[in-house]
């Protein structure tokens, strides 16, 4: 999702704007037809190669990106990350000649100069060519000597390097406040990442490793208690949008309260974690919900290693207490009722959702001819109830199910690759006179991609639904 800034953005005295006053600010260039920012985020996830690399991602020296210096080979670095702007060189709004001032060289301060509110890792992520190499004394100042022999390691854990330090900025519109979080390493898919807003003080934490970052302000103005949180995981990004609950500017984003900026080390201390939840049939062949006690509730949870909430979940006993909100969604089943073949893509977790739709597809809807589940994971000990998803398909004629793996195993003898425009053509078969559904879940970054790819495909609004969360 792009933040575009209303015309007004940035405001005149901002120092995003780094004209003096009295000059223009950057020069934009007229663009060829068919080289907007939507025809850029069309072509970009349009399935093509932008990398170059055919899907790998590679660390990058010095010496590898000052070789990527042409307008047909151009490479930029960002914060550590390293992209291939070349297919983007005909859509960027400045020019090519603005474009290649980056061209094989660290562009970061270029960047925040002309461009802080841009969300690049949205618009270049199919352009990421991966991560630029340590120099050799920076990681030699990383290398930490063990221990004398027969000692016991210290539990202690050094002060941060300064520079290693996770940072913040921010930025406005009229209707809007972005809080933006720059951690400075990558954050783990399972990353937590809390935000608290209550009567104007926002605290938020997020926790990296062993470390903890806290953000603790009153805020300049009101806001409203819903907020957005976007993260570029392999960048180390956190985007928070809050809505103003009046229009105008702020002057400031708000006075440092005790705990605000620091990053120190997580201490043993009572944490509200809030997750959306999705229930889940007890299986996938037996009896619906409704003959089971209403008290009951089934959730399929996956544990990550480095996981807040799900490594709590994990150590609970029978009779332990966790708070559980009453459900909400903005999906009826009432758009099923005139569905004869559903189509269901799911990545990772995101099959959660699509067991119930499944087991009510198969038990409860005979006007459901056939149901097809496209599973997508990184490795095949990935896959949710693989086991239980074969014996149905074998069992059940209406049912298909298939696997797309995209760190396959080598006895691996499925399908492997990623979601494209292509896969999904060949798995979504409109049967003629049939009415087609089609159900996506999964991390933010593939649901938007499906829809997207669903909608080329001719797909209406009407005959998809995006599960979020």
């Amino acid at each position: 999702m792009l933040n575009i800034p209303t015309q007004s953005f940035p405001a005149p005295s901002s120092q995003q704007r780094i004209a003096p006053s009295g000059q223009s600010g950057r020069n934009k260039v007229a663009l060829k037809p068919g080289h907007s920012l939507m025809d850029w985020i069309r072509f970009s996830k349009s399935g093509k190669d932008l990398t170059g690399l055919r899907g790998r991602r590679i660390e990058v020296t010095e010496e590898e990106l000052q070789k990527h210096n042409r307008r047909d080979d151009c490479w930029t670095c960002i914060r550590g990350m390293v992209y291939n702007v070349t297919p983007y060189m005909d859509y960027h709004p400045g020019g090519e000649e603005e474009l290649m001032k980056a061209a094989g060289k660290d562009a970061t301060d270029l960047f925040d100069q002309v461009h802080r509110w841009v969300n690049y890792e949205s618009m270049l992520k199919e352009c990421l060519v991966g991560r630029m190499a340590a120099k050799g004394s920076t990681a030699l100042k990383a290398i930490i000597p063990p221990p004398p022999t027969g000692l016991v390691p210290s539990t202690s854990v050094a002060p941060p390097d300064k520079d290693s330090r996770p940072r913040y900025d921010w930025f406005q519109t009229d209707v809007t406040v972005h809080l933006v979080i720059y951690t400075k390493r990558k954050i783990p898919s399972s990353g937590c990442t809390t935000v608290d807003l209550e009567a104007r003080v926002l605290q938020v934490e997020v926790l990296l490793g062993k470390m903890s970052y806290i953000i603790h302000l009153c805020l300049a103005g009101e806001a409203e208690a819903s907020v957005a949180v976007h993260t570029a995981n392999s960048v180390g990004k956190i985007q928070i949008t809050m809505r103003k609950q009046a229009k105008g500017k702020w002057e400031s984003l708000g006075q440092p309260l005790e705990f605000h900026n620091t990053f120190q080390r997580k201490k043993d201390r009572d944490t509200e974690v809030v997750r959306p939840y999705t229930p889940v049939d007890q299986n996938l062949t037996g009896p619906t919900q409704h003959s089971l006690q209403e008290s009951d509730l089934y959730l399929m949870i996956k544990v990550y290693p480095d996981g807040v909430f799900t490594q709590h979940l994990n150590t609970l006993h029978i009779g332990d207490h966790l708070s559980v909100s009453s459900p909400e969604g903005t999906f009826s089943l009432h758009r099923l009722l005139d569905a004869t073949n559903l189509y269901l893509l799911a990545a990772g977790t995101g099959f959660t959702p699509m067991v119930r739709l499944i087991h009510l597809a198969l038990q409860d809807m005979d006007g459901i001819r056939k149901t097809k589940l496209l599973f997508f994971n990184r490795r095949e000990e990935d896959i949710l109830w693989h086991s239980e998803l074969d014996e149905l398909a074998a069992n059940d004629a209406r049912f298909q199910v298939e696997y797309i793996l995209s760190e396959p195993s080598e006895s691996w003898t499925g399908r492997n690759g990623r979601v494209t425009e292509s896969v999904l053509n060949e798995f979504l078969i409109r049967p003629q006179g049939s009415k087609c559904y089609v159900c996506t879940c999964g991390p933010t970054a593939f649901t938007e991609l499906t829809t997207g790819l669903l909608k080329q495909l001719n797909f209406s609004e009407e005959e998809l639904h995006a599960f979020q969360g």
